[in-house]
């Protein structure tokens, strides 16, 4: 099966002139300046180079699950320069989290061109089908990269810059685009995208094997759901809106969940595209890597002397005591994090892990490590034979179906459905050989199985608590509070090198000195629900660019 995935630029009219799968990670042609849109081909380009940037170190490659450690279930495990982010003093300016708002604005104004050049010939020719579904795929990017800059720096005070090229009769003047009043705003012209990208889109099962991957129709509708899941912390009637997309996914897109917790993360290519399956990054290994470098990022660094991971994201104590409230041993939690002693497959080799890399915090994600498994993985085209990429065979959910059922879950605890809310939590928990809720669902319940649930994926915990935050449920907004106030807790073994080795829980050391103490000295409150913007932002937008309240 091929598996692989362009690794392109594009900058407004300078795009690759060649074809190349959408698959295929090797760049071809070189950039060129002449008229665009003339065949399918430059129209593939074109779609493919938006969705490099989403594959690359700068977005969810890393960069953006730095964020993750302004909650309490990862730590860095090594030495980071911005403990400000954890210690809730983040100023926007520390490198590189401050790139992420430049790399997704840059994001949309690609595809907002695309959606202008293609929209401009519409107007002139009938599309082909294959410009039909690229027009559909750059409404899907623009939403995308829209939607994950709206809710980091927008909120119901001031929303985000934002403009769309076609709404400029003589074509975009490069004006900078308009701070929108809320954030509500924003979420609104996304929700406008998403179902323009509906309209034109194909359904996932009407692409040929080379072109999974793409966005498709159910992508969209769940992208839509989560999109009112964010504007209903400032609407709560938008909950019945994500009901309505749930079921529209269930019940007209077929979309349920993968027979078993461990076929989500499965190196075998069949495992990529179960009925879970709704967007992400598939990777793959052997020479001509693709997908995100993440499963090489979280990894022993140095492998244990046989790869070259680089050890930079550790699973806190705080998530594994959470999971161990399912059960010693159960079937998410030993996919999901590797404790000392605990044995797994790595280069053909049984072992039990344990860790000397840098600040450690006595575990490890597990739930990218299958293609690690094989006798000669590198060599063997399960992982990257490029050390310095380590992607590696295994897809990487950005939005799956059950954390469509958890947010539906959500939608009818905030609608006094706390029957209905069970039953999704329980088809969750049901999967992963877990026992059942036996009544109704709680808050504590939901905060549970999504923070279990979803770890160490893309999903965005420190989000969710900051909403859950600025909830009016009482309940909900305590679990929030006391998590973001937190923090984060490790394991520290007396011989590091030893998996019998005895060990005390502790405060995570990395963030221990006299600038930053072991307890956050700053008490969150919802100025921190978004993000500050980068001065350097602020600058160049020459004041047209508002500073969030607080910062």
């Amino acid at each position: 099966m091929k598996a692989k995935y362009i690794l392109t630029a594009v900058f407004s009219a300078a795009l690759l002139s060649s074809c190349s799968d959408f698959l295929d990670v090797q760049k071809e042609g070189e950039p060129t300046t002449t008229l665009y849109f003339t065949n399918d081909d430059q129209a593939v380009d074109a779609i493919d180079a938006l969705y490099a940037p989403i594959h690359q170190e700068g977005l969810f490659g890393r960069e953006l699950y730095w964020e993750q450690g302004g909650a309490c279930d990862i730590v860095w495990g090594r030495t980071r320069s911005y403990p400000t982010l954890a210690n809730l003093q983040y100023t926007g300016d520390e490198d590189p989290l401050k790139g992420t708002y430049g790399r997704l604005t840059g994001l949309i104004s690609r595809a907002n061109w695309v959606v202008e050049q293609l929209l401009k010939k519409q107007q002139s020719t009938t599309l082909t089908a294959v410009e039909t579904r690229s027009l559909g795929e750059a409404f899907f990017m623009r939403a995308f990269s829209h939607f994950y800059v709206a809710y980091r720096y927008g909120n119901d005070k001031q929303g985000v810059p934002f403009v769309r090229y076609e709404d400029f009769p003589g074509g975009y003047d490069n004006s900078i685009p308009k701070q929108q009043a809320s954030v509500v705003d924003n979420y609104k012209m996304i929700i406008e995208d998403l179902d323009n990208a509906i309209k034109y889109l194909p359904n996932f099962k009407d692409y040929g094997i080379d072109n999974r991957g793409r966005a498709h129709k159910a992508a969209a509708v769940a992208y839509k759901a989560k999109v009112y899941a964010y504007w209903a912390a400032f609407d709560s009637k938008q909950w019945e809106n994500v009901i309505k997309m749930v079921d529209a996914l269930e019940n007209e897109y077929g979309r349920d969940l993968a027979p078993e917790f461990a076929d989500i993360f499965s190196s075998d290519f069949s495992n990529y595209w179960t009925k879970e399956y709704l967007f992400g990054i598939a990777g793959t290994g052997g020479d001509t890597p693709g997908g995100s470098e993440f499963p090489g990022v979280i990894l022993e660094n140095k492998g244990w002397g046989v790869y070259n991971g680089w050890g930079q994201i550790k699973p806190s104590y705080d998530i594994f005591e959470e999971m161990l409230k399912d059960g010693a041993g159960n079937a998410r939690i030993t996919r999901s994090v590797l404790e000392y002693g605990q044995e797994f497959q790595f280069f053909g080799e049984t072992r039990k892990f344990f860790s000397t890399s840098d600040v450690e915090s006595g575990f490890m994600i597990n739930k990218y490590m299958d293609p690690f498994k094989y006798e000669n993985a590198d060599k063997n085209g399960y992982v990257s034979s490029n050390g310095n990429w380590p992607t590696a065979r295994v897809h990487m959910p950005l939005v799956r179906f059950a954390e469509m059922l958890l947010f539906r879950a959500e939608a009818n605890l905030v609608l006094g459905h706390a029957d209905l809310a069970a039953k999704d939590i329980n088809r969750v928990r049901n999967r992963s050989h877990l026992t059942p809720l036996s009544g109704n669902a709680t808050w504590a319940d939901l905060y549970h199985e999504r923070r279990c649930e979803l770890a160490f994926e893309y999903s965005d915990h420190l989000y969710d608590l900051k909403r859950w935050f600025h909830s009016g449920a009482a309940e909900i907004k305590e679990l929030a509070k006391k998590e973001l106030n937190a923090h984060p807790r490790a394991r520290h073994y007396a011989d590091r090198g030893d998996w019998n080795s005895t060990f005390e829980v502790g405060p995570y050391e990395d963030y221990l000195n006299e600038a930053n103490p072991a307890v956050k000295p700053v008490e969150y409150d919802d100025h921190l629900m978004v993000f500050p913007y980068p001065s350097t932002e602020i600058t160049k937008s020459g004041g047209a660019l508002k500073q969030n309240d607080g910062y």
